[in-house]
């Protein structure tokens, strides 16, 4: 396929430490390439001449000049070789420094298809190109965002989303007027083989917990992960799976310890386990499964999602405890992955999975197979995106 596709993430160049943000995007930039695409990676510097204001605060891992190295290097080292273009989030121009070894907006405006998946890419930046498409992997939140007006995204010729029950009678939320074409989301297969668990290995995820509240309509509707796994703190007591979580603890690490230890929970700084793309796919593929609560926005909202990070999971053979975010046109309730909707719901899926593990191992992985193969999911998007 002699196409070219500049890819838009979601501000990965500023977030050096999170292996598994990287993931979300680089699944589909490999399925890109692997399918025949040239791919550009398209990613914003918001800097200023000096580079010593408070926005400099926004780069976790420091100097903006690091954090592109940063980047280069890891897209590099999964065969994105000079991949990386950089644009001004403020339409301005970029300091030669920073373009240095590094494509600009013109070359990569240049390309047959921008696929955008970060609904906020300035619209300065989208309006450059011939053919646009966005990806929306924030079903529910972001069509709350557009219609209470907290985010105008650009323009775009056709719309997709992650969420299986956007624009569906079924959602409880609005569509925006668009139009929203399902689609899976993406994991390339072959960066994510078959992984047996080691002895004594747990069950695990890697997360961010806090997220505050947000309004709708009169309701108060919370983004707040933390709040959903404490919900189901009692588990480790009613399951003899091992449990164990890779949280972003921040300030709250002995807090957040002194809560969840004693009942029985692993806890591990995420940054220790998944600071880079490597480290967060052995963190998983050494692991027995997931489980994993959702923001509790999801269930209410039934935007019928499921994170890329469990399509990882499923893909190393990793049978998955997920929490119900709606129906599923082809997701099984208890067959390699398990949607939960109680704490009877999660003990019952652990027995049920500690009993037949092998089973539910190869079940994952054809759930993976079947319907998240990212060489499919690109290659269907790319067919109505161009056509």
């Amino acid at each position: 396929m002699s196409v070219t596709v500049c890819l838009a993430p979601a501000h990965t160049i500023g977030y050096p430490n999170g292996g598994g943000h990287l993931w979300e995007y680089l699944n589909w930039a490999l399925a890109l390439r692997a399918v025949g695409c040239r791919v550009i990676w398209l990613e914003g510097i918001d800097d200023d001449k000096d580079n010593s204001t408070p926005r400099r605060r926004r780069w976790r891992g420091g100097d903006v000049r690091t954090c592109v190295t940063t980047l280069k290097a890891r897209l590099e080292s999964y065969g994105l070789t000079d991949s990386l273009a950089l644009y001004s989030m403020n339409g301005g121009e970029l300091r030669a420094d920073l373009l240095n070894g590094c494509l600009d907006l013109d070359a990569a405006a240049d390309a047959d298809l921008l696929l955008t998946l970060w609904h906020s890419l300035p619209e300065h930046v989208v309006s450059r190109f011939r053919r646009t498409a966005l990806v929306d992997t924030d079903p529910g939140l972001l069509q709350v965002w557009m219609t209470t007006g907290d985010i105008h995204p650009a323009r775009y010729d056709i719309y997709f989303t992650v969420g299986e029950t956007v624009g569906t009678p079924e959602a409880r939320f609005p569509d925006c007027g668009l139009r929203w074409h399902y689609t899976p989301t993406a994991v390339f297969l072959p960066a994510w083989p078959l992984a047996p668990a080691g002895a004594g290995a747990a069950y695990t995820t890697v997360t961010h917990w806090w997220g505050g509240t947000f309004e709708f309509q009169g309701t108060t509707f919370s983004n707040d992960k933390g709040a959903a796994f404490l919900e189901y703190a009692e588990l480790p007591s009613r399951t003899t799976a091992n449990l164990e979580l890779a949280v972003c603890l921040g300030d709250h690490q002995h807090e957040l310890r002194a809560r969840l230890e004693p009942l029985g929970w692993g806890v591990r700084e995420a940054w220790d386990v998944s600071a880079t793309p490597d480290m967060y796919r052995a963190y998983i593929q050494h692991s027995k499964g997931e489980f994993s609560c959702v923001k509790p926005y999801c269930p209410q909202f039934v935007n019928s999602w499921i994170s890329n990070r469990t399509v990882s999971y499923l893909s190393s053979g990793k049978p998955a405890v997920v929490q119900h975010t709606g129906p599923s046109r082809f997701l099984p309730d208890a067959e390699g992955i398990f949607r939960f909707r109680s704490m009877d719901d999660a003990v019952g899926a652990f027995t049920a999975l500690e009993a037949d593990y092998d089973r539910h191992c190869r079940l994952a992985r054809a759930l993976a197979e079947e319907y998240f193969d990212g060489c499919r999911v690109v290659s269907r998007v790319l067919d109505r995106a161009l056509a």
